[in-house]
């Protein structure tokens, strides 16, 4: 009897050892099959992310290249000139090159190439030219139908903050006037 009683002790105890030994082997295949969806996952938004930068490079060509028909052609200008026909047509197409460069630096920013602070920096640079300043004031108009919580919208009442401080500042060195906004 001693002996049975042993003998199915260690059966059940081998039952009991292949039980928890299958359910670790079942836990092992539910936690790859969980990382290699997760994995999936990361890869499915990294490839969001090239389709969404690639659609940003594109816009950014599409409008650096009718902007440059603009520049060219004062007729093509007629299309998209929404400033005061009071100023100049050489100082409208002015002011449109000074919108291509703005904008260039905006999509840096957007396509991740440009952090806020080195975008700052690129803008405080840029406005020191008394035409782009002249742009962005003839451009207010066009800014303030922005939606507030756009980052366009955002990133021009920095600029805004940053002219100040540039006409506000006690120095010549303005590469050091202002603090970027943190992101």
């Amino acid at each position: 009897m001693a002996t049975q009683r042993n003998k199915a002790g260690r059966l059940g105890s081998a039952a009991a050892g292949l039980v928890l030994a299958t359910a670790g082997l079942t836990l092992a295949a539910r936690q790859r099959r969980l990382e290699e969806a997760r994995l999936e996952v990361r890869r499915l938004e990294l490839e969001e992310l090239a389709s969404q930068r690639k659609a940003l490079a594109h816009q950014q060509r599409m409008h650096w290249e009718l902007l440059a028909k603009a520049i060219d052609d004062p007729s093509l200008a007629s299309v998209i000139d929404t400033y005061d026909k009071s100023i100049p047509a050489e100082k409208r197409r002015q002011f449109f090159y000074a919108n291509a460069w703005y904008v260039n630096l905006y999509h840096l920013y957007r396509a991740g190439m440009l952090d806020q602070e080195e975008l700052y920096g690129r803008l405080r640079e840029i406005f020191q030219s008394p035409v782009v300043r002249e742009y962005w004031e003839a451009s207010r108009a066009q800014r303030a139908t922005l939606t507030d919580s756009s980052d366009e919208a955002r990133i021009g009442r920095m600029v805004d903050g940053l002219i100040r401080d540039l006409d506000e500042a006690d120095t010549d060195e303005w590469w050091v006037v202002g603090e970027p906004p943190a992101e």
